[in-house]
């Protein structure tokens, strides 16, 4: 906002400092001022008043208490105004008049406009403003058009209160409405534009019309010109909210609605109105013939206990109870009650202050006008504890990081699910958990599987993506057991084209495991599970830690995908979430890489369709303890080219030792062995 520096130093007898070091204590200790330019005889001062500071500061009056208080200097700036202005309007809805052709003002809505005060003033003299006055206007960007309305704006930036004038002989029937505005009716404002108001807005109108939107612009309908004689001045408060709504909803943004939104107090009516009305007097003639002012319900000032204790406490300083009360008594406060053996005072916040709400409000200003560069700065004294690691938020985010570099998206699905979900999964409905208060009355049930999710999403996105590999960790809920919410990770792999899907997704449970420092991993086959009747039989194994069950994998059965209608190959793990944290390690054994080379043998097997991948690497291993360090399953081969019953096996097998170079030999003479060991089962060839 700008502001001019003669006429914030003309509310000061003496002690004033010069624009640019005034713009330096400001900066300090109250608000930035962002560009200081000179222009004849004055400096326009850009400063940048904090939003909560501007029921106060959008004012030269308010600015000027500002200035006082951080100066140390005795403020002349609000009890000259006051002598100027002088005090006192009539009592709530009073009319005091000298004329029988009296205005009416009539309030509809009392919640939206919460003060009305008005006063019409006769033999008005229209013509040019002062020249100091339009010089001022000028400077803080606003046009000068004639004495009336120049003195109505100049008003508004010396008070902070916006301010509005009609022509009374233009309102019909005398009587001045503050309602609503009605569907479709429309507006011409000042400046000519035409405005379309609807029911949310609050207008000003008479019998017939609308006169201004309240709070933002006024109409042409009563606009003042040079045959004006009698006006009417208007000093309203109304709700910020309504102000600011339709102030959006129009596009139109004006210094009073400006003002009106940072919730201006109600009590600044009778300033502004008597500020105004002195300076018609002053230079229009312009004599009261009637004074209206509508203030249902006063607002009561705010009282705050200040606990001089905290004081110190919060600011690191100790500030004397005697500099404490100055700074609060320049600022415009007033010590109520002065308790000095409870180290407390009630302070009373001023009318103008309606930012000031708790202690801490008072110590900040206390801490800002006081100097915060006063303040020793002291080493921490505290004890700094860390905060204790939550393993389950750790390693939660390091398995979404490895499940990322395995290329899986994660999923964030909703824990609401309707009953027609589940259905799918032959889940019976006495086993879920019923929300009595559901968001969606469809979906009034708790999962009890991440799967149901996955399997949606895997069935959406086939639409788009012939591959998804999806993962998400989230909570699951079961009626039967005696831990109802337990969190779970799931994992999904989805092609249209089916290839190795299961042992694909096997290989990222060893690989996920391995880097979360677990070992002695084991699958076991086994029939059926209690959770996962979902899996295809044959294709499904147990995933066992130290001899423990933390979860499953398998391929999800024919009969659900159909139900589903997704068409593909579709398998996933499912691993208990808490089980796995407390297995995991950070902890990481390393060995060192062999000097020696490596040397690569394949082998490919037919057995018959029952017989096990881990059947083989067993026999393989046994034979090869030392000197083979890896072995590959490569390719699985069934055909009816095969014999009736049969399936083929392909293997990597790599050999090499730690202490020195394998003979060709030596391999081969290996080799020769697991040949021919595997050769000793029945219904098991070697293919050569």
């Amino acid at each position: 906002m700008i502001f001019s520096y003669n006429w914030l130093k003309s509310f000061f007898d003496k002690g004033f400092p010069d624009a640019q070091k005034l713009t330096q204590v400001l900066t300090m200790r109250a608000f930035e001022v962002e560009e200081i330019k000179k222009i004849d005889n004055d400096w326009a001062m850009d400063i940048s008043v904090l939003p909560n500071r501007g029921a106060d500061c959008f004012s030269h009056i308010g600015m000027a208490r500002e200035c006082g208080a951080i100066l140390g200097l005795q403020q002349d700036g609000q009890g000259r105004a006051s002598a100027k202005i002088g005090r006192g309007l009539s009592s709530t809805n009073s009319v005091s008049s000298t004329n029988s052709d009296n205005l009416e003002i009539e309030v509809r809505e009392p919640k939206k406009c919460l003060r009305y005060s008005a006063r019409v003033m006769s033999n008005v003299k229209i013509g040019q403003s002062p020249k100091y006055i339009q010089e001022r206007l000028k400077l803080c960007n606003l046009r000068p058009i004639n004495n009336v309305v120049d003195f109505a704006n100049y008003a508004m930036l010396e008070t902070g209160q916006p301010l509005h004038i009609f022509d009374f002989d233009k309102i019909d029937n005398k009587k001045i409405i503050v309602r609503k505005a009605r569907k479709g009716e429309k507006m011409i404002t000042l400046d000519n534009e035409e405005y379309n108001l609807d029911e949310n807005m609050l207008v000003i109108a008479d019998a017939k019309a609308v006169l201004a939107i309240a709070g933002i612009k006024g109409g042409k309908k009563a606009e003042i010109d040079a045959n004006t004689k009698t006006i009417v001045l208007e000093s309203a408060n109304f709700d910020y909210q309504i102000i600011k709504k339709a102030s959006k909803k129009l596009g139109l943004k004006t210094d009073a609605s400006w003002r009106f939104e940072h919730n201006i107090s109600p009590d600044l009516t009778e300033l502004g109105i008597n500020r105004l009305t002195n300076l018609i007097q002053e230079t229009a003639n312009g004599k009261i013939t009637q004074t209206i002012d509508y203030y249902p319900k006063k607002i009561a000032r705010k009282k705050v206990k200040l606990n001089l204790n905290y004081v110190e406490k919060l600011l690191g300083a100790r500030i004397s109870k005697k500099e404490i009360i100055k700074i609060l008594k320049s600022l415009g406060f007033v010590i109520i009650n002065n308790i000095i053996e409870k180290k407390e005072i009630l302070v009373e916040a001023p009318i103008f202050r309606t930012d000031i709400s708790i202690q801490e409000d008072l110590i900040e200003e206390i801490g800002r006008i006081y100097g915060y560069e006063k303040i020793e700065a002291k080493a921490l004294f505290a004890v700094l504890s860390p905060c204790e690691r939550n393993e389950n938020v750790f390693y939660k985010d390091k398995i979404k990081n490895i499940m990322k570099e395995f290329v899986f998206v994660e999923a964030r699905n909703s824990s609401f699910v309707s009953f027609a979900q589940v259905s799918n999964f032959n889940v019976k409905k006495e086993s879920l958990i019923e929300i009595e208060n559901p968001v969606n009355v469809e979906q009034r049930y708790l999962r009890n599987s991440l799967v149901l999710n996955l399997l949606e999403n895997v069935r959406y996105n086939f639409k788009y993506f012939d591959e998804i590999k999806f993962f998400e960790i989230g909570k699951k809920f079961n009626k039967n057991l005696d831990v109802k919410e337990k969190m779970g990770f799931v994992a999904v792999i989805a092609r249209k084209e089916g290839k190795d899907e299961f042992y694909e997704i096997k290989g990222v449970v060893d690989l996920l495991l391995n880097k979360l420092g677990i070992s002695d991993i084991r699958y076991k086959d086994v029939a059926k599970f209690e959770d996962n009747s979902i899996l295809q039989q044959g294709r499904q194994a147990e995933i066992r830690v130290n001899n423990t069950g933390i979860g499953f994998l398998g391929e999800i059965s024919e009969m659900i995908l159909r139900k589903m209608k997704i068409q593909g190959k579709v398998v996933i793990f499912d691993i208990d979430f808490e089980k796995l944290v407390k297995l995991c390690s950070e902890e990481q054994i390393y060995r060192p890489v062999s000097l020696y080379p490596s040397a690569l043998r394949d082998i490919a097997i037919l057995v018959p369709k029952r017989i096990k991948v881990v059947d083989v690497l067993n026999k393989i291993n046994a034979i090869g303890r030392g000197i083979i360090v890896d072995i590959d399953l490569f390719d699985i081969y069934e055909n009816e080219n095969l014999a009736k019953g049969k399936k083929n096996f392909a293997f990597h097998i790599v050999y090499q030792a730690k202490d020195r170079t394998l003979t060709t030999q030596e391999i081969d003479e290996t080799q020769n062995k697991i040949i021919k060991v595997l050769e000793q089962e029945d219904e098991w060839e070697v293919r050569r």
